[in-house]
């Protein structure tokens, strides 16, 4: 209940128009939503008994055959899918997304622009941005797990059953399974228990139920699915993605990747811990969840939805020059300069390589500059402490 008193009303009317959007195309028999059909292509392939690693035979006729590349238990999760059309399954999951995103922009925001217009405007706003349009658009289900995160984290912190959430959300989609890792590093033991006892849990369930499907998920899929080890499209904004456009998919690429991947695991629990020591406890998550879309070998540009909070988490602090930046950043623009596609991101020259990795190398140069600010922070708090404990000898 008290993730709906904090999705304001703005959110409701803007998941209104989403459905009202589906009903049209649906009434005039236009396709909406790539990624919403394959959670269904698979929900359907699963009904008639087939793999869901195969390729899929279900999907429509309008949508790109594309593979189901999610764990068996997300094949079972979708299945209310198929109670609906494409279209309108596609607007179920529009508006659940932009109710989890009007949930996670208040909760990042200052009190001031959590109400009327000004909430509203701010809503409106994210959806100029390419992570959020293109989520929104492809019928993802990016930000609903980021809401389920933001909750389990920020919102239910201290209660039963936290920790439930960030399991469901890694079970359906591996990529929040770093976010079992932040709740052990913030040294909530129990939640992070609940985390990985959910995740487990569904996986069995899974097993017992799709068996053939899980063994060839864990032991082929999970690498094959989205070509990890080899993917160079601009698409996927993350370590691998570019140390694969810089060496040609060469085979350095690939310890390129691990040996910066453990640094900047290594920066980001540094500076979760300290943000952590200093109750900021969204700056902290924010890390988290930044540090995972560059370490994971696959983050789509789509991923990146988290520079919402992110967003808020500037206004916050009055760091508007930073924020113009971001959404000059995150707009996407840049994607359209350069060429992409049949491999020719192996090509590129320098100024392709900075417009192609618009995601990425912002955040890879903002690493070392959070270190370093998250520990001066610290220092200062330790003269202000030792200042006032002298004044008071």
């Amino acid at each position: 209940m008290g993730v709906v008193r904090r999705t304001p009303f703005a959110a409701v009317a803007l998941a209104i128009g989403f459905v009202l959007l589906a009903v049209a195309y649906w009434l005039n028999g236009r396709g909406l939503g790539v990624d919403s059909s394959v959670y269904r292509a698979g929900a359907l392939t699963l009904l008639h008994g087939d793999s869901l690693y195969a390729p899929l035979t279900t999907g429509e006729a309008w949508a790109p055959q594309l593979p189901f590349t999610y764990p068996p238990i997300a094949g079972l999760v979708f299945v209310p899918l198929i109670a609906l059309p494409a279209q309108l399954a596609w607007g179920v999951l529009a508006a659940l997304s932009t109710l989890a995103l009007g949930f996670v922009l208040h909760e990042s925001l200052p009190e001031r622009l959590r109400i009327s217009w000004r909430f509203g405007l701010l809503l409106l706003g994210t959806l100029l941005l390419e992570p959020v349009w293109r989520s929104l658009g492809l019928g993802q289900v990016n930000v609903i797990l980021m809401a389920m995160v933001v909750a389990d984290v920020l919102l239910l912190r201290g209660r039963r059953y936290t920790g439930l959430l960030i399991g469901v959300a890694a079970a359906v989609k591996l990529t929040p399974l770093i976010f079992i890792a932040h709740l052990v590093l913030t040294r909530r033991w129990a939640d992070a228990a609940r985390a990985l006892g959910t995740f487990v849990g569904l996986n069995l369930l899974a097993a017992l139920v799709l068996p053939a499907d899980t063994v060839r998920f864990w032991t082929e899929a999970l690498i094959d699915g989205n070509d990890a080890t080899t993917n160079s499209w601009i698409g996927n904004q993350s370590l691998n993605g570019f140390f694969q456009r810089l060496t040609g998919e060469g085979h350095a690429a690939l310890v390129l990747y691990a040996v910066s991947a453990l640094v900047v695991l290594a920066l980001g629990a540094l500076v979760v811990l300290r943000l952590h020591s200093q109750e900021d406890h969204l700056g902290a998550l924010l890390v988290t969840a930044f540090t995972g879309l560059l370490v994971s070998p696959v983050s789509w540009t789509h991923h990146w939805v988290w520079v919402v909070p992110l967003a808020g988490y500037l206004l916050a602090r009055g760091n508007y020059w930073t924020l113009l930046a971001l959404a000059a950043v995150f707009t996407g623009w840049q994607f359209g300069l350069v060429p992409s596609g049949n491999k020719s991101e192996l090509r590129w020259t320098l100024p392709d390589e900075l417009l192609g990795n618009a995601y990425f190398l912002p955040a890879l140069v903002a690493t070392p500059v959070v270190v370093i600010l998250a520990l001066r922070g610290r220092a200062r708090r330790a003269e202000v402490v030792a200042g006032f404990a002298a004044a008071r000898r």
